[in-house]
C-alpha cells in the first residue's frame, strides 16, 4: 500500500518536473517533426495497460504517415523512419509524450513497456500474464535490454524466437521484485544508458537480472 502511494506521488512529481525542465527539448522535437515529415506531430497508439485495459499511448511520430503499423518490432534499418525520427528514437525523446499518460494514471515511470492487443494476446500468456497486474511504464529491465540489445536485431523472426523470451523474463522479474529502491536504480540506469547510446556506445553487458530469473 505504501509502495503504491509513494510510487504514484513520485510518478506525478517526476513527470511534471520532466515536462517543465525538458520543455525546450519537446519544442525542438515538435518543430523537427513538422519540418521533416508532413502530418501530425503526435502518434496515438492503442495499447494494453494494467489489467488488460486498453488506453491511448502518446509518442512523437518518428515514421512517415500511415507506416506505423504491422510489425511487432521496428528494425533499426527500417526505411519507414525519417532521419530526424531516427534521432528521436535513439535518444528516446519520442517517448516523452508518455509523461502525459503517466499524469493520467495510465502509465508509470517504471513498468513494462505497453504493447498492442495483438502482441499481448500472443506473448502475455502463461506466467507472463502476471505482468499485466501492474501499470506499464517508460522504463524497466526488459525495455532497457531491448534498447541496448534488442534494437540491434535485423530479423523479426529471430527477435521473437531468440530475444523476446529473455525480455519477457526481465519484465516478469521486475513485477516480482519491484520496490522504490529498485525503481530509483532503474531510472538512474535509464538516464545513464541513454546518454551513452547518444554518444555512440554500442556494446553493453547483459543485465544482471538475467542471472536471477
Amino acid at each position: 500500500m505504501i509502495y503504491s502511494v509513494v510510487k504514484r506521488f513520485s510518478d506525478v512529481f517526476l513527470s511534471l518536473f520532466a515536462l517543465i525542465v525538458l520543455s525546450p527539448v519537446l519544442l525542438i522535437a515538435v518543430v523537427g517533426i513538422y519540418i521533416s515529415s508532413p502530418g501530425p506531430v503526435l502518434f496515438k497508439a492503442n495499447r494494453i495497460g494494467k489489467g488488460g485495459k486498453q488506453f491511448t499511448m502518446y509518442k512523437f511520430r518518428s515514421m512517415h504517415l500511415n507506416n506505423e503499423k504491422g510489425h511487432m518490432i521496428t528494425l533499426r534499418t527500417d526505411n519507414r523512419i525519417f532521419p530526424f525520427g531516427r534521432f528521436l528514437r535513439k535518444s528516446k525523446v519520442d517517448e516523452l509524450p508518455q509523461l502525459v499518460n503517466i499524469l493520467q494514471g495510465k502509465m508509470s515511470i517504471v513498468g513494462w513497456r505497453p504493447e498492442d492487443e495483438e502482441n499481448v494476446k500472443k506473448v502475455f500468456v502463461g506466467k507472463y500474464k502476471e505482468i499485466l497486474n501492474i501499470k506499464p511504464g517508460l522504463t524497466s529491465p526488459g525495455s532497457l535490454y531491448d534498447y541496448t540489445h534488442g534494437e540491434k536485431y535485423e530479423d523479426e523472426e529471430l527477435y521473437e524466437k531468440e530475444f523476446l523470451p529473455r525480455k519477457m523474463d526481465l519484465e516478469l522479474y521486475y513485477v516480482r521484485h519491484r520496490s522504490l529502491g529498485y525503481d530509483a536504480r532503474l531510472i538512474g540506469r535509464t538516464i545513464k544508458t541513454i546518454i551513452r547510446i547518444v554518444w555512440g556506445k554500442e556494446d553493453f553487458a547483459e543485465p544482471t537480472e538475467l542471472h536471477e530469473v
